[in-house]
């Protein structure tokens, strides 16, 4: 197997935390370059990783022709340009989300990458999940029945920080709905199979003083007719969290804890019920036992790293790609932007 050549720009933050561990199991990847703004930590990951280059602009990054895919994990203000100057120089692209600071930046990304015959895919690491793949089969295969309710819940405690991008709406596009709940809009969408068609929610400081929403909670109408709930939060602590994630059906439900992580783990409940057969009065919910859902647990980021691969030798289109995930951002903005209002997605 010929090995995909990478770049990465923007090699702090998550790139070193996840992606690039991730992509160092990656047995169809190689790592040719990395990037970052700060020179020192540029070098450290060019060692820490074994990659041949280190740069601080992006753009020496792009002019090496043995590169083939960029990772471009650098802060929200920065996607649209980089992007951008990445699929002009004919590089394939996995983007992390959300793909840039609004919905029309994330479209003339996705029409640039379009014209340039590049492939774009973003950076939903969690669809990887051993879990969440387990629980997308058990819906399909009808378990649970029809989909009449979903929730998800995706928090972090996030305190005023000096420089703190995320924490600024100018270069981040957003704060805990952003970062955050758009993890779990893009879940519940995949994992259902279902599309929101209205939306409605609240961004807000609660807690904290910068620009940035420091929780929010958005109600989707999906296209079955189905209610799906999202709460996302920068000011509860992390050990006080569980990060549910529920789907209710009418034959049974799926109640998953922990699986709402940037590590493989958590655990899931499957309640599959027997066929209804009337209304039961003294509402029994003993009758069924739930039975834990069993995975093998692996890594999401060379999951990821792999598929995109994948995508690029075969010529397919990404599993997650951008217009794929357009949607997502699309309910974000609508939130943002009416706040309170029931907004109409088209």
């Amino acid at each position: 197997m010929n090995k995909l050549k990478w770049g990465v720009i923007g090699c702090g933050g998550i790139a070193d935390r996840r992606t690039l561990p991730g992509m160092m199991l990656s047995e169809g990847s190689e790592l040719i370059a990395v990037m970052d703004v700060n020179p020192d930590f540029a070098e450290k990951c060019k060692e820490k990783y074994k990659a041949k280059y280190a740069f601080t602009d992006y753009r020496e990054l792009l002019a090496l022709d043995e590169i083939e895919a960029v990772y471009i994990a650098s802060p929200v203000f920065c996607h649209k340009e980089q992007a951008i100057a990445a699929a002009k120089a004919k590089k394939h692209i996995l983007l992390e989300k959300p793909m840039g600071l609004s919905v029309a930046d994330s479209e003339e990304i996705i029409a640039v990458c379009e014209s340039e015959g590049v492939k774009l895919g973003t950076g939903f690491m969690m669809r990887f999940h051993a879990y969440h793949q387990a629980i997308k089969q058990v819906i399909a295969e009808g378990k649970i029945g029809d989909i009449v309710s979903m929730r998800a819940q995706f928090t972090c405690w996030y305190p005023e920080m000096q420089n703190c991008w995320r924490q600024d709406k100018t270069l981040s596009g957003g704060g805990a709905l952003m970062d955050m709940g758009i993890h779990c809009i893009d879940l519940l969408q995949y994992l259902s199979g279902l599309q929101a068609v209205e939306c409605v929610g609240f961004a807000q400081n609660q807690t904290f003083n910068y620009s940035a929403d420091d929780s929010a909670s958005v109600l989707m109408k999906m296209n079955n007719g189905s209610l799906a709930y999202v709460d996302a939060n920068f000011n509860i602590p992390d050990a006080a969290a569980k990060c549910p994630l529920e789907i209710y059906g009418t034959k049974g439900s799926i109640i998953a804890i922990g699986t709402l992580s940037q590590v493989e783990g958590g655990h899931v409940e499957i309640l599959a019920c027997p066929e209804a057969k009337g209304y039961d009065a003294q509402q029994d919910r003993s009758l069924v036992e739930p039975v834990e859902l069993e995975v093998e647990f692996g890594n999401m980021y060379t999951k990821e790293i792999d598929a995109f691969a994948d995508a690029i030798r075969n010529g397919s289109e990404p599993p997650v790609s951008g217009k794929g995930t357009l949607s997502v951002q699309k309910i974000i903005e609508a939130v943002y932007t009416s706040n309170g209002n029931l907004t109409k997605l088209n």
